[in-house]
């Protein structure tokens, strides 16, 4: 437990290192921080503070620099959140109107990059689009081409391998089939009901039919959640990253790879609300000099992704959070407006 004067000076000491990038000593304390204290009394709290790891000393001589720690301690207890100002809030306002729900999340990375001049991540939703109709074209004696038309319109196309040759009759009998008991649900529950089907169906038909179910959802349910990466170039001018090439390397890997961004965009996809990953808090990006902001956003009222931005760690959190969690709340409107 901090006492206030320590609660008031490591608040103050976090806020003039985010502005100013700079180690923080006692005299600059002493005039901005508005106890009636000496500066010996600022260092002995400063002492304890560091003692109890929400500060450290970079050299012997300098004034002293935020740890994940105290930057973990200032986010969820001392930091005051400004609202946005409301010329910001209807730029974001226009570009994020409802349009094609792709466009959306792309226009949302580029958004959150562009005003925080970090790097703006979105999750796209996991896709398991339900399927409005299905026909079954033969291409050669054993070949048959599988078209899809989801409910959205869009079609997939994929080739099925049979035992036996099908005339076009047949296939214009079992697609009948397909789209009279089975329109308008996705593959994964086809499949749970295709079983109860299957023992009314010929030998024939039967094959043909797992094989359709097994092929579109390969080619719908497969498709799962991808990560949009906007403005990653920028943190390259942020000098607490670009100070380190090596980690920075770190960073720009797990880009490429997006798979352990899965991973951690996935654990905020659960949560409520805007949450914020601090330095090493996380496996995902272990670099004490890098933090992570997410919020999850929804399509009629359930969550189907999230969103975040990736910056230093010294980032101005009071700027950055509301800026991701209106980001946030616009895309599940223009989402839900479909």
């Amino acid at each position: 437990m901090l006492t206030e004067r320590a609660r008031i000076l490591l608040k103050t000491l976090i806020e003039r290192h985010i502005a100013e990038g700079e180690p923080v000593g006692s005299r600059t304390l002493a005039r901005h921080v508005g106890l009636d204290l000496s500066p010996a009394s600022i260092r002995n709290i400063m002492a304890d503070l560091e003692e109890m790891g929400f500060v450290t000393s970079p050299h012997t001589s300098a004034g002293r620099v935020p740890t994940p720690r105290g930057y973990r301690f200032f986010v969820d207890t001392l930091l005051t959140v400004r609202p946005l100002e409301q010329n910001a809030l209807g730029e974001m306002q226009r570009q994020l109107a409802p349009d094609d729900p792709q466009k959306l999340l792309s226009t949302a990375s580029n958004l959150l990059s562009e005003l925080t001049h970090f790097a703006g991540l979105v999750m796209t939703p996991r896709r398991n689009p339900a399927c409005r109709q299905i026909e079954f074209l033969s291409l050669s004696e054993k070949r048959v081409l599988l078209i899809i038309v989801t409910q959205e319109g869009e079609v997939e196309n994929r080739v099925i391998l049979t035992d036996h040759a099908f005339s076009p009759s047949q296939l214009t009998e079992s697609a009948n089939y397909f789209n009279r008991h089975f329109a308008g649900r996705t593959f994964d529950e086809m499949r749970a009901s295709l079983k109860a089907e299957l023992g009314r169906m010929r030998d024939d038909m039967q094959a043909l039919m797992t094989a359709a179910v097994n092929a579109g959802s390969e080619a719908l349910d497969g498709q799962r959640e991808a990560v949009m990466v906007s403005g990653s170039r920028k943190l390259l001018d942020v000098q607490d990253l670009s100070a380190n090439m090596q980690n920075l390397r770190r960073l720009f890997d797990a880009f490429e790879q997006k798979t352990a961004l899965l991973q951690l965009l996935e654990q905020s996809r659960a949560a409520q609300g805007v949450q914020i990953f601090i330095g090493g808090e996380s496996d995902t990006l272990p670099l004490d000099e890098c933090s992570l902001v997410t919020a999850p956003y929804e399509v009629d009222g359930q969550v189907v992704g999230t969103l975040g931005v990736v910056g230093p760690t010294r980032m101005a959190y009071e700027r950055v959070i509301p800026i991701v969690d209106v980001t946030a709340r616009l895309l599940s409107n223009a989402l839900s407006y479909h």
